[in-house]
């Protein structure tokens, strides 16, 4: 069985940072918990599957998850432009196409960080 304590060492030093920081802080430190659990349970993961010879598979293209997000995008970018353009004019359209790009973006990042 793997050793849990640095997990346990995690854990505590969480709970304990969130009793001084106050619950302001808590779900930074949740998610900040939960990344480094993630990462290490992938990793035991990536270790088991190597000792049994049986390596992980990248997925092929990354290029057809991201057809989803395009086409919300233009789904949304269409009834948006109307909005912004008539109630806030060239600001409001500048704006939600910015917002729109960067979803996109950070999309793009995401699945290729991911494949």
């Amino acid at each position: 069985m793997p050793d849990t304590s640095p997990i346990r060492e995690e854990l505590q030093a969480t709970l304990d940072a969130r009793r001084d920081l106050g619950p302001d802080y808590e779900a930074a430190l949740v998610e900040s918990f939960a990344e480094r659990l993630e990462a290490t349970i992938a990793a035991r993961i990536h270790t088991e599957l190597e000792l049994r010879g049986a390596a992980p598979q990248k997925s092929k293209s990354t290029g057809a998850a991201m057809i989803p997000v395009a086409l919300g995008s233009m789904g949304i970018g269409i009834p948006l432009t109307a909005i912004a353009v008539g109630n806030a004019g060239l600001v409001g359209l500048t704006i939600s196409w910015i917002a729109i790009v960067a979803i996109n973006v950070a999309a793009a990042a995401a699945i290729i960080r991911r494949g």
